[in-house]
């Protein structure tokens, strides 16, 4: 299921903001019974791997009254893991914004939800925007 494909995703991000090597993604794959869902997983990491600079520029750059070493570390993964999915894999952002709000209902704070919601509008805002003029 891709739900928990991209839960596991998240959490393994969210390991590698305080962890800097030796992570532990085999056993999280291990949970993982389809080949497609651990594809994903492994998908998400490279991408983020890759491209995390990129990424928390990106994020960074749309926050309103926040600066990106004072957000929510759980708040951040989530960031991270929403942009990489809807930059690098090319997943619908409908799919990703629906998914990660509920993920911060899961793990985060009450607010953190609303927070998060509204850095991916205006993260998505601007990737459109800068589709337009090209």
């Amino acid at each position: 299921m891709r739900a928990y494909a991209r839960e596991l995703a998240f959490q393994l991000i969210f390991e590698r903001l305080f962890v800097k090597e030796n992570y532990s993604d085999e056993e999280f794959f291990a949970s993982l019974k389809k080949e497609d869902d651990k594809n994903f997983v492994k998908e998400i990491l490279a991408c983020y791997e890759q491209n995390k600079e990129s990424v928390q520029e990106l994020i960074s750059s749309n926050l309103v009254g926040y600066e990106l070493n004072r957000v929510y570390k759980v708040d951040l993964a989530l960031l991270c893991e929403a942009v990489t999915e809807i930059i690098y894999v090319k997943t619908p952002y409908k799919i990703v914004v629906n998914e990660i709000v509920e993920l911060a209902k899961k793990f985060s704070t009450e607010k953190s939800s609303r927070f998060i919601n509204g850095v991916l509008s205006s993260i998505i805002k601007s990737i459109n925007a800068d589709k337009k003029e090209e």
